[in-house]
């Protein structure tokens, strides 16, 4: 096996079509399919069955999809090191976090480890993010998550040895527009909610997973938008929403959303990586400088 066909297997898988692949590659599609050929010859196997829809890996594809992207991973390591580059720390993030807590978690990585740099990958989707540390196209990821297992705020842990450190508490807030019916009452309840309308985004939202934790079954689901989008819509009154207190400080502060009277407990914010990563150079030097505080 070569380098180079590894690359070009893993585009496909990636890309799921020869013409895709070929473009991401800055190869001819014809190229691409010989390397895949040649590889499958080397290997005596069949890697990839071909169907209308796109290139799908075969079982011995699929195993060979976890050696290829762990022995490209070590090649760029080994490359860079052996030329003296710095290290770089690919870290991944979801988009709710990018804007207040990863510059926090930049500042420390400065302080404490300044030989090395930092490559933030923000996404929309968990899922994703779990996936691209399992597979070594990120070496960490920062989520929201609860509990002492991941996936212990409800979604489905990915299979993967995998191991977390929780860095700081995420505060959350319910928050209604200074009108609602429930604004200026004490001592609330979940049963108080039960017949409200909850502003909540898709079902992979951590808020929404945090919302079902807290507050139950109970309140009607008014399917809205992202954070601003349920920010902006509580502020017109059309409903109450769960969501992260550094998203709402602005509009509390103003006035034109109020907190309601209800215990809510704290997110933790959580950095995700590959426990058998560890070992790779400098790997655990970063993973601290990014999971202590000052």
């Amino acid at each position: 096996m070569e380098l180079r066909q590894l690359r070009t297997f893993e585009a496909v898988v990636r890309h799921r079509t020869v013409t895709d692949a070929a473009g991401a590659l800055d190869l001819a599609p014809s190229s691409v399919s010989q390397q895949i050929r040649t590889l499958e010859k080397s290997l005596g196997v069949t890697l990839f069955t071909r169907r209308p829809d796109g290139m799908e890996p075969t079982a011995a594809g699929r195993r060979l999809l976890g050696w290829a992207r762990r022995l490209l991973d070590q090649a760029e390591r080994a490359e860079r090191d052996v030329r003296g580059g710095r290290q770089v720390l690919r870290l991944g993030a979801l988009e709710s976090l990018a804007g207040f807590y990863v510059p926090r978690v930049l500042a420390r990585l400065a302080e404490r480890r300044p030989e090395f740099d930092v490559e933030i990958h923000s996404d929309r989707a968990r899922d994703g993010l779990l996936a691209d540390v399992i597979a070594g196209r990120l070496e960490a990821a920062l989520l929201l998550d609860v509990g002492d297992v991941i996936g212990g705020l409800g979604f489905p842990a990915p299979a993967g040895p995998l191991a977390f450190v929780d860095l700081d508490p995420v505060p959350l807030a319910l928050v209604a527009a200074p009108q609602h019916p429930l604004a200026g009452r004490t001592g609330l309840s979940p049963k108080d909610l039960a017949h409200e309308r909850l502003l909540v985004n898709v079902e992979a939202c951590s808020f929404r997973m945090a919302a079902q934790r807290i507050l139950g079954p109970g309140p009607e689901r008014i399917r809205a938008g992202g954070v601003p989008v349920m920010r902006a819509w509580a502020e017109h009154g059309l409903g109450i929403s769960l969501l992260p207190r550094f998203a709402v400080a602005d509009s509390l502060r103003s006035g034109t959303l109020v907190r309601l009277d209800l215990r809510v407990p704290d997110l933790s914010l959580r950095l995700v990586w590959r426990e058998d990563h560890e070992s790779l150079p400098g790997m655990r030097e970063i993973l601290y400088a990014a999971a202590h505080p000052n």
